[in-house]
């Protein structure tokens, strides 16, 4: 059965597992590699899960990853101008 870990990303343990047993045993090395964190939720859902395999995996999970601005900025002003009703 397929354990999803990174829903945004379809990452499953399983390829979590195989990355770490490759020599990913950091965080930003599984992201990287994996796309593990890289989709809507920014790591929000899935970094836990796989700070936790890593961990039990005997990796190194306490780094965490390095956060990344979006692709296209938006200014402070834009985003206040949104009508929340519209959202």
């Amino acid at each position: 059965m397929k354990s999803l870990v990174c829903r945004c990303e379809d990452v499953t343990d399983e390829e979590l597992r195989r990355a770490v047993t490759l020599g990913h045993r950091d965080m930003e090395s599984l992201k990287r590699y994996t796309g593990l964190a890289t989709g809507w939720c920014q790591g929000k859902g899935c970094l836990g899960s796989a700070a936790r395999l890593l961990a039990v995996a005997g990796g190194e999970p306490g780094q965490g990853i390095t956060p990344r601005p979006p692709y296209h900025p938006v200014s402070l002003a834009a985003l206040a101008a949104l009508d929340p009703e519209r959202l």
